[in-house]
């Protein structure tokens, strides 16, 4: 018996796949009737409010080998589409070469949403305020997907294509995300602003990664996104192009924030008025600027240390 007004789960049929082929032979099997899930922390939610009606519910969280995190220190870092995002929040891998992503993680949601969240369930349920995604196209990440065609790889700059929505085919599942080695000298920082910290969607939030000259500290190289400015997230190209080249200093650093409020689209809705965003890019902008900075100042005060040990 419920409750009076209750709202109750449509009825589907769920299938739990072993193998990526087996996801892949599913969802082209049931198409656009499917959804597939990973951590469940988006799609149930919607499917209990009546927003998401899928008659058949892929589970892909039991395939083997999408919940790991692998790097070399050399090429690039591979992080499983199924990797809980709690897990990249903790990992000594991803807190000593990409610290910026364990930030973001750390700020996404509660602890619980974090246990259960996945990293490919973040970036696939393409909200424009996800956390994840500004680091990581800052980082110049791209996800591995695969489906009846083989496998492919995607820029996640270009992965969003609107609220909700990516370059996903229905029959294609994101497999793992690849990061880049940061260059030497490099750092990045990841900021966010809701009324609640962690525990609300961000109303925005800034990520930034800058590469410096190994004897002048010019900006070699610059990446700015940004999320919750825009129909998905976005790099601010214009900010990058006037930091590279130059000596970063607080006059440059007020230009390229003002600059990438400029260069925002925001809305207004009820977590904050379009005019409200704006304010709050230049704040977190030049903030994230500066603390990367400082970041890149401090890895080589500890690298200077070691030698001279």
């Amino acid at each position: 018996m419920g409750f009076k007004g209750e709202r109750k789960m449509k009825q589907f049929k769920y299938f739990s796949p072993r193998t990526t082929e087996e996801a892949w032979k599913l969802l082209t099997k049931y198409g656009n009737e499917a959804k597939v899930m990973a951590g469940g922390t988006d799609l149930l939610i919607k499917m209990k409010n009546r927003e998401a009606n899928p008659n058949y519910v892929i589970d892909i969280k039991q395939i083997a080998n999408l919940n790991e995190i692998r790097y070399d220190g050399k090429k690039c870092c591979r992080i499983g589409a199924l990797t809980k995002i709690r897990k990249i929040e903790l990992s000594p891998i991803v807190s000593d070469s990409f610290r910026m992503l364990s930030e973001a993680a750390s700020v996404l949601g509660s602890v619980q949403v974090r246990n259960k969240g996945t990293i490919g369930g973040n970036l696939c349920n393409a909200s424009p305020s996800a956390d994840l995604a500004p680091p990581l196209i800052a980082l110049e990440s791209r996800v591995k997907i695969v489906g009846k065609n083989g496998e492919r790889f995607e820029n996640l700059e270009t992965f969003f294509t609107g609220p909700g929505s990516t370059v996903l085919k229905f029959d294609e599942i994101v497999s793992e995300i690849e990061i880049p080695s940061l260059l030497p000298k490099s750092n990045g920082t990841y900021l966010k602003f809701s009324p609640r910290r962690a525990m609300d969607l961000a109303v925005v939030g800034a990520a930034v990664v800058i590469t410096l000259h190994p004897s002048n500290s010019i900006c070699t190289n610059a990446k700015v996104a940004l999320g919750a400015v825009a129909p998905t997230p976005i790099r601010i190209k214009k900010v990058e192009e006037i930091l590279e080249g130059r000596k970063i200093n607080q006059s440059l650093i007020s230009e390229a924030s003002n600059l990438a409020a400029e260069e925002s689209r925001p809305i207004s809705d009820i977590r904050g008025s379009s005019w409200y965003r704006k304010e709050i890019i230049k704040v977190l902008v030049s903030r994230a600027i500066a603390q990367t900075l400082e970041k890149i100042k401090l890895q080589e005060g500890g690298r200077n240390n070691e030698t001279s040990g």
